[in-house]
């Protein structure tokens, strides 16, 4: 395939005044463009591919963007895999593409690093797979990307509950009878079933997105940290702006997602936690910032203390919290906490006498160790005080000034009820508000409770014994339920959906079924897939650990799980799998017969140095193998489902033509 900079070089060559002995002459291109030249103009429009790069139409007038086409010959770096508009490091720069040195209040501040334009193209499928990555331009590459983001085809469709596997499709009988197991859909022709995805996530995304785009009220994503020890190991040599490119590609359709009174909350350690920050800011929006959530995720135990005289121990994570617009409602969050440190400034009590909230100017207050003492109770039996207390909440109060209200005429010394315009009503007295206790005392497993108000630090949620919850192991970066079931329970309603694509072990969606949320799981990597599906099974087959007890959890439901359907990533798992190099061999014969191989590659050239091949070391010849699939084609693509070369099931058809033409 020819890149857009032969197709460009080729078409401006054609043009005699901007050639000097069969070479390009840049400065006079550059000239030409900004006399806006109709003659390199008309050169441009009678190239379709110029034509759509370079100009816009507006309400059916073709406009040249300038300023792209000189960013496009102005800068050195021309490969298509690897050309940037950015400079080879990471910081801030102005809006209109200088980096500042000092703040401008009128223009807006922007990270940027090497590979912003870009779209990167990963293909991990175990933790421990590292290789260098493809970088697509955007406006180098527009077909290349439009090629990798097309929805993908599904495969191995099946739904499963508490009975096992079941096949989504039926091909048994009449047509009729065809699909009859497939998708559960509402009278809207909306997907409600649980969905588990295996496969790149960034491709799954731009798959679900004609489905879900702009129907989910919550995504919390638990994404590689980029330390050393975690699974984002590139060997990239800007790994840094490798993770800021792959994050950036993600967050972007995330976005498409979101209702507009949805959230995403995106869990990071303080190795990217500012970088993110930034990033965030530009894609959902700075006025969109909602907090940083500071979470205890460990204790001041174990090998971090090894080093305290040189280091404070790391025992915090930060949650970023962004919402798709300002137009958002929450749910009241509260902690349990004892009685004096939830309600110490309760000390008044109410003597209502059988008399309705109408006639409260008859009510009588006392002092709450009044109360206590009238009831008969041991000023020293600290249990019977908490429990009388609990018992009588909606009669104890305390009274705060309201500055938003003049309460001089009313009487001082008694009750006065007090309407809202919504027709809800409250009460004054001693020229203030009456507060109950009651509005801090819920039921929290079948018990009375005292609360706070949650936060953002959140040091509360259980963190000891993570390693098995959920009936998997993961030794570290597993989530704690009762975290995912604390922003939940924060944003969302009863059968909203929630997503999470870097799924792990399924925490996200464990959580969610147990509170009865349709959600959507993207995973990539075969150990977390494998146990994100245990998982949900044990959910179903109603498992008591996590928030199960707290949830009244009792089994049930079920989930559908597909996959991406492979291509050239089969031939890269495969080549990862090969213990010799006569395999490889073996392997490069059927890639030349079968596979999508690079444009770049020139099959009878390595074919006529096979013996320079066989000298590599089997890692090289690997990572050689590797580089020659193109990345375009790791999966199948819907549009061309019907090709018999990549050997679609009717049954997969179906589940395919019902998800994405439905």
């Amino acid at each position: 395939m020819e890149n857009l900079l032969h197709n460009l070089k080729t078409l401006l060559q054609k043009d005699e005044r901007l050639t000097s002995e069969g070479d390009l002459l840049k400065n006079k291109i550059i000239e030409l463009a900004l006399k806006l030249d109709k003659g390199l103009l008309k050169l441009l429009l009678s190239d379709k591919k110029m034509k759509m790069v370079f100009f816009a139409d507006v309400d059916k007038v073709l406009i040249f963007d300038k300023d792209k086409f000189l960013r496009f010959v102005s800068n050195k770096q021309f490969l298509p895999d690897s050309y940037t508009a950015f400079s080879q490091n990471v910081g801030l720069m102005h809006e209109d593409g200088r980096m500042f040195r000092q703040i401008d209040p009128k223009k807006e501040v922007v990270l940027v690093w090497p590979y912003k334009d870009c779209v990167l193209e990963g293909g991990m499928t175990k933790e421990d797979q590292k290789h260098n990555e493809i970088f697509w331009n955007k406006t180098l590459a527009p077909d290349e990307i439009s090629r990798l983001l097309d929805p993908k085809v599904f495969t191995n469709a099946k739904r499963i509950d508490k009975n096992g596997e079941h096949p989504m499709v039926s091909l048994r009988g009449s047509d009729s009878d065809r699909g009859n197991l497939g998708f559960r859909l509402d009278e809207n022709g909306d997907i409600k079933d649980n969905l588990i995805i295996k496969g790149n996530n960034l491709l799954a995304l731009h798959s679900l997105k004609k489905r879900f785009a702009g129907k989910v009220k919550l995504i919390y994503i638990d994404p590689p940290y980029n330390t050393n020890n975690d699974s984002f190991g590139y060997n990239d040599s800007f790994n840094h702006s490798t993770w800021l490119t792959f994050m950036k590609n993600r967050l972007e359709v995330a976005k498409d997602m979101l209702k507009e009174d949805g959230s995403i909350f995106i869990q990071i350690n303080d190795i990217e936690q500012g970088h993110l920050k930034v990033l965030c800011d530009e894609v959902f929006g700075r006025e969109n910032f909602h907090t940083t959530i500071c979470v205890q995720m460990s204790h001041l135990s174990g090998v971090k203390m090894a080093h305290k005289d040189k280091k404070l121990p790391k025992i915090k994570e930060f949650i970023l919290w962004y919402t798709k617009s300002g137009n958002i409602k929450l749910n009241p969050q509260f902690i349990p906490a004892s009685w004096d440190k939830a309600l110490e400034r309760y000390n008044s009590f109410l003597y209502k006498n059988g008399y309705p909230d109408d006639e409260c100017q008859k009510w009588k207050a006392i002092s709450l160790s009044q109360a206590i003492k009238d009831i008969g109770i041991d000023k020293n039996d600290r249990r019977a005080i908490l429990e009388f207390k609990l018992q009588n909440a909606d009669l104890i109060f305390r009274t705060a000034r309201n500055r938003g209200a003049d309460y001089s005429s009313l009487p001082y010394d008694k009750f006065t009820k007090i309407k809202n315009q919504d027709g809800s009503y409250y009460f004054a007295y001693k020229h203030e508000d009456v507060n109950f206790a009651a509005e801090k005392v819920i039921k929290i497993a079948g018990k009375l409770t005292p609360v706070v108000s949650l936060g953002d630090i959140w040091t509360d949620i259980g963190i000891n014994n993570l390693s098995n919850e959920g009936g998997v192991e993961l030794r570290f970066g597993k989530k704690p339920e009762k975290l995912l079931e604390r922003i939940i329970n924060l944003t969302t309603q009863e059968n909203e959906i929630v997503m999470d694509f870097f799924a792990g072990t399924g925490t996200t969606g464990a959580v969610a079924h147990k509170l009865n949320l349709q959600y959507i799981l993207v995973e990539q990597l075969d150990d977390h897939c494998k146990k994100t599906i245990k998982r949900l099974n044990n959910v179903i087959k109603g498992e008591q650990i996590g928030i199960s007890k707290e949830a009244n959890w009792k089994g049930g439901g079920d989930f559908v799980y597909l996959e991406l359907m492979k291509w050239n990533e089969n031939f890269a798992e495969k080549i990862e799998r090969a213990k010799t190099k006569e395999e490889l061999k073996k392997l490069w014969e059927t890639m030349k017969e079968k596979a999508f191989l690079s444009y770049k590659v020139d099959i009878k050239a390595v074919d006529e140095n096979a013996k320079d091949f066989a000298s590599l070391s089997i890692e090289n010849q690997k990572r050689f193998l590797l580089e020659c699939l193109d990345k375009n084609h790791l999966y199948v693509n819907y549009s061309e489902i019907d090709d018999e070369e990549y050997g679609v099931s009717e049954a997969d058809k179906i589940i395919n033509k019902e998800f994405h033409g439905g």
